[in-house]
């Protein structure tokens, strides 16, 4: 997925002015101070801070044997389908004291979709969706994301806005994604910095050409527009120094 899969964890700071009332005239007699009325003053937005890791800063490379990614969609109201890709690769340059700054470049190989039923003497369910009125992967091989902004919504989550190219349509994608936690090394077991993160993002299908089997006002029974993006991956960094 941006050129580029999915997941990153970094975060844009946002910094909102504050608007303090003004003053009131004293009175002759003393009063109490009056009671802040919490709507009459624009609130400071408080820069999120990172949680604290020993990770060092450098390129994170995927770790394929620990990365999964899903997609879900509506079949006839009866139930979310899911099926998965297979073949897929990631970047992500980060500095974990500044995880706003980071860039995140993902890609799938289209033609890598499972859904467990490739029975080509019923129906090759793979090579169906692999065809020119789904992923058209002959055409269009890869998806792509790649990241274009990043804000951070908590100490261990963030917002990651980027470039999703399906079908050879590019549209913008955010993933909601959550920071699980990571290390600087393991040695000799892990003698690479290894970090974890989930990320969760929604797409219409529509929007990249994808409309076969939509539901209509004529034939409302169909496969639904929304697809609901699901990541779990790990990234290896920079080699454990002591």
């Amino acid at each position: 997925m941006k050129k580029g899969k999915f997941v990153n964890y970094v975060a844009a700071l946002s910094i909102l002015a504050l608007a303090a009332c003004s003053p009131q005239q004293e009175s002759a007699q003393a009063k109490p101070p009056a009671q802040e009325n919490p709507s009459s003053i624009d609130k400071k937005a408080s820069p999120v801070t990172p949680v604290e890791t020993d990770l060092p800063a450098g390129t994170y490379t995927l770790d394929k044997a620990h990365t999964s990614i899903l997609f879900r969609v509506d079949h006839i109201g009866f139930s979310m389908y899911t099926a998965r890709f297979l073949d897929f690769d990631a970047t992500l340059e980060l500095d974990p004291k500044q995880p706003e700054a980071a860039s995140l470049s993902a890609t799938v190989e289209a033609a890598s979709i499972e859904t467990d039923y490739p029975d080509p003497e019923t129906a090759d369910f793979n090579a169906m969706l692999r065809g020119p009125e789904w992923l058209d992967a002959e055409a269009n091989p890869q998806m792509s994301f790649i990241s274009t902004a990043i804000e951070m919504t908590g100490g261990d989550t963030a917002k990651i806005t980027g470039d999703f190219t399906l079908r050879g349509v590019t549209r913008p994608l955010v993933l909601d994604a959550k920071f699980n936690g990571g290390y600087k090394g393991f040695a000799p077991y892990d003698p690479q910095a290894r970090i974890g993160f989930s990320a969760r993002g929604k797409l219409k299908r529509s929007d990249y050409g994808l409309v076969v089997g939509l539901p209509t006002t004529e034939f409302p029974i169909g496969v639904g527009d929304g697809v609901e993006i699901i990541i779990e991956t790990e990234l290896l960094g920079p080699p454990l120094v002591e």
